[in-house]
């Protein structure tokens, strides 16, 4: 602590206290460092804090997801399902934390304003909203690469008089929990058919007394297939540990599936619309990262999936006219993110529940009871916007950060990040981007893969401490081939023709339209074998001073 003239010294801040927040901030201490965690929340948890609405669990399978699990910081951690849910994985990062010892190094309930490098120091000095400012070598981003969430901006959106909220910020009793999920005899419109939603919109749907589905762009969405886990389920997967977490690094997502080694187009229609059934059947991500390798590379390979999963929503959906809406024409199959369901489809079918078309007629406005779509009044009591997030790098876009002579980094990234492996970017020294744009992390597992991230940006503060560089940060000539790397990879799968969350979208004053992708495509192997030939060539492509 400190008195309000004289700032915080430490060695490092680590922005965010979710699972890759508190895992470096531990690996650091460990290291002998001094470690000052910052997050807006009043524990840790991250996502699992923030987001407690009804239905949010995880799309990957707890064991896989499990890091600190698999790694003995938490060795008898017992899943209770396949796919915990947000209150289980809450639960799971507490005690990690427990485990890990690191509250003690966080200040809580405090958000970060401003992160400025001090040129003639070599030290970040760090605003927080308590008014106090922290000096550190290194300044660590761990917010995640869904955690800004983003509200839409229709007219009149603050007239509303009914309850109204942001997924995120589900409403919460006194002790924390979950409230308001008892909308018996309400009218409840949702804006927003993504993940979120998706889980959402089943669960209203079964006390609403009317739910209205205020939908923008459907997505293609799959079965979750969710079970419990026993005993002797949990038993296994213990003594299996080891291997889990090897297989999942082996895998370009570090979900536990491999692709077919197959292009569609080299089996027959019986053999794909058998292969595609037994996908469906898999419980979680098997139909979009089992499927056959050219997926997202070939139009007519992701063509014959994307019709084999149309089809199943027409058979899930009863009412054809509600189906057809529901089936993506403005997207491939899996170039954006895809939602796992647990009786979505279904949901429809019920009497209370009813699509709104947003393409057909868009909302005009809001008005205190309720919202004007295509000129007519939709009366509802009840708003949530599932609306998402600005993802990767909004939270980062959301505070004051400048580098080098002040340059700012929203203005270095204003057509797109500029990284070198994902991790640091030119002018800001000692800056590291956690699970940020570019990295082998953002489009991954995050439990196994920003762990290890973690692991490795902590090998590089040691080797910079062992001889004696005080900053580190990319060359001119790697951080622009990375960059160029990530870029034309990205431009060559079908995920380029989306404006999924992973795309940056910005609209120039001419009327041109930039997109850049803020992930990595190369997967999770590769992305790692490349950064460990860069530790062993002595960290090359970074300038060490």
């Amino acid at each position: 602590m400190s008195d309000s003239n004289s700032p915080i010294v430490v060695d490092a801040v680590v922005v965010g206290a979710g699972v890759t927040g508190i895992y470096q901030t531990y690996l650091l201490h460990r290291k002998g460092m001094s470690v000052l965690g910052v997050d807006a929340a009043d524990d840790v948890g991250g996502t699992w804090y923030w987001n407690r609405y009804p239905g949010c669990r995880l799309d990957t399978e707890s064991y896989a997801y499990g890091y600190f699990a698999m790694t003995g910081i938490i060795p008898d951690w017992k899943w209770s399902e396949r796919f915990a849910g947000q209150a289980e994985m809450l639960r799971y990062v507490k005690a990690a934390a427990d485990a890990m010892d690191v509250r003690r190094h966080y200040r809580f309930k405090t958000k970060v304003l401003s992160a400025h490098f001090l040129d003639d120091e070599k030290r970040w000095k760090i605003t927080l909203d308590s008014g106090e400012t922290v000096h550190a070598r290194f300044f660590i981003s761990a917010t995640g690469p869904l955690s800004a969430s983003k509200m839409p901006d229709y007219k009149g959106i603050d007239l509303f008089k009914g309850q109204a909220f942001h997924s995120s910020r589900w409403p919460r009793d006194d002790q924390g929990n979950l409230a308001g999920m008892d909308f018996a005899g309400k009218r409840v419109a949702v804006l927003g058919t993504g993940a979120t939603g998706v889980q959402i919109i089943p669960i209203v749907a079964e006390t609403a007394g009317e739910l209205f589905v205020l939908q923008r762009n459907p997505n293609w969405c799959t079965p979750l297939g969710n079970t419990p886990l026993s005993d002797e389920d949990m038993n296994l997967i213990r003594t299996r540990y080891p291997t889990i977490l090897e297989y999942v690094k082996t895998t370009d997502t570090a979900f536990p599936y491999h692709r077919d080694p197959r292009k569609a187009s080299q089996v027959s229609a019986e053999e794909r619309e058998e292969f595609f059934e037994r996908l469906y059947d898999q419980p979680g991500y098997g139909i979009w990262l089992s499927g056959f390798r050219d997926l997202l590379l070939s139009r007519e390979s992701n063509q014959f999936l994307a019709d084999f999963v149309a089809k199943k929503i027409r058979q899930r959906v009863k009412d054809q006219t509600v189906a057809e809406k529901l089936i993506p024409t403005d997207h491939p199959f899996g170039s954006k993110r895809v939602p796992m369901e647990t009786n979505y489809y279904e949901a429809y079918n019920r009497e209370n529940v009813h699509l709104v078309d947003l393409k057909a007629a868009p909302i005009d406005e809001f008005v205190e009871n309720g919202v004007i779509i295509g000129g007519e009044l939709l009366e509802v009591d009840v708003i949530i916007f599932a609306t998402g997030f600005d993802g990767v790098t909004g939270s980062l876009d959301r505070i004051d950060i400048r580098g080098r002579h002040g340059q700012r980094l929203i203005d270095a990234w204003a057509d797109g990040p500029t990284t070198y492996l994902g991790l640091q970017t030119r002018n800001f020294p000692n800056f590291f981007a956690l699970v940020g744009p570019h990295n082998g992390s953002a489009f991954c597992n995050v439990g196994v893969c920003g762990a290890l991230q973690a692991e490795w940006v902590t090998q590089m503060l040691l080797y910079m401490a062992a001889r004696g560089f005080e900053t580190a940060e990319p060359s001119e000539a790697a951080e622009a081939a990375w960059t160029e790397a990530i870029y034309r990879d990205f431009e060559r799968t079908l995920m380029a023709e989306t404006n999924a969350w992973w795309i940056k979208v910005t609209h120039k004053p001419d009327g041109n339209v930039v997109r850049r992708t803020l992930v990595y495509v190369g997967g999770g192997p590769e992305y790692r074998r490349r950064c460990e030939q860069v530790a062993y060539c002595d960290y090359e492509g970074f300038e060490l001073a």
